[in-house]
């Protein structure tokens, strides 16, 4: 009887070890299931597409590399990343998670449509990235606090803090500071538009429009445009109602005083 040559067995070997391995291994990018945070709060209804699967989401339900959070009409979700980032989405919008590696500070995400405010943690590795991509373009930051929106082919961005770098599909880039706006538009390749002042009531909407939580309205626009009312040139304003649960004051010179946990209506400070 003739034995089976080594080369013939090890060749049966792999065949049965690639036969073993389910389908579903092959499909899906090495980094899919990666843990990249979680969700910390919403108004529902948000679902989480992932492998081809509809999960609805709750407070703290896991989001992992390549998932895709959507929210519905009048829905709002804030997702917690591992990096101590924070993602506002806005009613109505899709952001992918493509990819969230704290350790090495890799951050891309997608916004196929709607509302997104990010919250990014200083990058402090040479290597590190924040990208948020949509179909008109690519917003890069450093560290900082901005609003984006995707809509009527037209990307929108409003920088509440730091500096955030916004480019077209060609390549061509402006860099917006604390307190500007700029915007691109897809399929013409049309370069950034300059970046200009956003006015008060364009910096309270952003913050209206991604905040999650009932009653948290009033205080993410005394969070978010308080810090820039300096920038803004506005004097007089005194914001009560605006920065209530954040308590946030804005001084009628024109500049902040953040006190957390108090209540400008009482003076009271937890």
């Amino acid at each position: 009887m003739t034995k089976p040559s080594p080369c013939v067995l090890g060749v049966a070997v792999m065949l049965s070890w690639l036969i073993a391995i389910p389908s579903k291994t092959w499909a899906e990018p090495q980094a899919a299931g990666q843990r990249a945070g979680e969700v910390s709060r919403l108004i529902p209804a948000v679902n989480i597409a992932r492998s081809g699967k509809t999960i609805p989401a709750a407070a703290k339900t896991a989001v992992n590399w390549q998932d895709l959070v959507n929210t519905q009409v009048n829905a709002r979700a804030r997702i917690a990343l591992d990096d101590g980032s924070v993602l506002n989405v806005g009613s109505d919008s899709s952001i992918k998670v493509v990819k969230h590696d704290a350790g090495a500070q890799q951050t891309e995400l997608e916004l196929t449509y709607g509302k997104l405010r990010t919250q990014a943690q200083k990058i402090a590795k040479p290597d590190g990235k924040f990208e948020v991509r949509t179909p008109a373009g690519v917003a890069g930051v450093v560290g900082t606090d901005f609003f984006l929106e995707y809509a009527n082919n037209s990307m929108n961005v409003i920088v509440f803090e730091g500096q955030v770098k916004v480019c077209n599909l060609a390549g061509a880039c402006v860099l917006a500071k604390a307190g500007q706006m700029t915007s691109v538009r897809s399929g013409n390749n049309s370069e950034p538009a300059p970046p200009q002042q956003a006015t008060l009531d364009q910096l309270v909407t952003a913050s209206n429009n991604t905040i999650a939580g009932a009653g948290q309205t009033a205080a993410a626009a005394g969070a978010g445009v308080g810090a820039h009312l300096g920038i803004l040139g506005t004097i007089g304003i005194v914001a009560g109602a605006v920065g209530v649960g954040l308590g946030v004051g804005l001084t009628r010179s024109g500049g902040t005083q953040i006190q957390r946990g108090c209540n400008p209506q009482t003076g009271k400070c937890g």
